[in-house]
C-alpha cells in the first residue's frame, strides 16, 4: 500500500485557488492589446470615412465648380450680359439645393453623388459619437476675405468660396489638414465662418487658431446626442 503524500491536500488547494500573478499578468496584457488595436482601428476607420468625404464630396464640388467656370467662362449665377465674376452677380444671395443643382445640369456638369439624387449637395456621416450628421454645400459670394497686404497688414477682398455646413471638430480638422496641409481656423484656403475674414496683425511666430468647437470629453458628454458642428468657408480659385 503506497504511502499517502502530506502534501497533496496542499497541491491540490493551489491549482483551485484561481489565477497565479504571473497568468494575471498575461490576461491583463491581452485585454491591453485588445483595447489598442480596437482603439486604433477606430481611428483608421474614421480617417478613412474622412477621406472619402474630402474626395468623393468636397473635392467632388471643387471639380464641379472648376468645369462650370471652364465651359462657361461664368461663376454660377453671374450675369453673362455684364459679368462680375461673382456667384449670383454679388447679389450677396447663396446659391444652394435645387438653385445650385439646376445651374450645374443645364451646363452639364456632373455632380457628386451626394445623399441621394436631388440631394447631391447633402452628405450624411457619423460623428464621432456614432451620430448621424449631415453636410450642406452651397456656394457664396463673400466680400471680406483677408489676404496679406502690403507692409505685412491683411486686407479684405471679395472672394467666391463653397460653403460647408454640418462640420464637426474632428472632420473640420481633418479636411483642413488636407486641404492645406494644416489646421487653422483663420489661414489658409479652409477657414471657419467665424474667422475668415480677420484682419489682425499676425504674430511672431503666428498664434495658433484653433477652430472654435472642439471634440468633447468622452466622460462629459451625453453619448445620446450629437457633437456640435460647425460651419466651414472653402475659397475657390475664381
Amino acid at each position: 500500500m503506497s504511502e499517502k503524500n502530506p502534501m497533496e491536500p496542499i497541491q491540490k488547494l493551489r491549482r483551485t485557488a484561481g489565477f497565479t500573478i504571473l497568468e494575471m499578468s498575461v490576461v491583463l496584457v491581452v485585454i491591453a492589446l485588445i483595447i489598442g488595436a480596437v482603439s486604433v482601428g477606430r481611428d483608421v476607420h474614421r480617417s478613412a470615412v474622412a477621406e472619402r468625404i474630402n474626395n468623393d464630396f468636397v473635392q467632388g464640388w471643387i471639380i464641379a465648380y472648376d468645369r462650370y467656370t471652364s465651359q462657361t467662362g461664368l461663376v454660377p449665377g453671374d450675369n453673362p450680359a455684364n459679368p462680375t465674376g461673382r456667384v449670383n452677380a454679388a447679389s450677396g444671395a447663396e446659391m444652394c439645393d435645387d438653385d445650385l443643382r439646376d445651374a450645374m445640369l443645364e451646363r452639364g456638369i456632373s455632380l457628386p453623388q451626394g445623399r441621394a439624387e436631388g440631394l447631391e449637395n447633402r452628405y450624411v456621416y457619423q460623428d464621432g459619437n456614432g451620430s448621424p450628421q449631415q453636410l450642406r454645400i452651397c456656394l457664396l459670394n463673400v466680400t471680406n476675405w483677408a489676404e496679406p497686404a502690403s507692409g505685412g497688414a491683411y486686407a479684405t477682398r471679395p472672394r467666391n468660396i463653397i460653403r460647408i455646413e454640418g462640420l464637426t471638430a474632428e472632420l473640420a480638422h481633418q479636411i483642413d489638414t488636407r486641404i492645406d496641409s494644416r489646421i487653422d481656423a483663420r489661414f489658409g484656403r479652409f477657414r471657419e465662418d467665424s474667422r475668415y475674414s480677420e484682419t489682425g496683425a499676425v504674430g511672431s511666430p503666428p498664434a495658433a487658431n484653433p477652430w472654435s468647437e472642439a471634440d468633447p470629453d468622452p466622460s462629459s458628454y451625453n453619448r445620446e446626442e450629437n457633437l456640435p458642428t460647425m460651419v466651414g468657408y472653402l475659397k475657390m480659385n475664381r
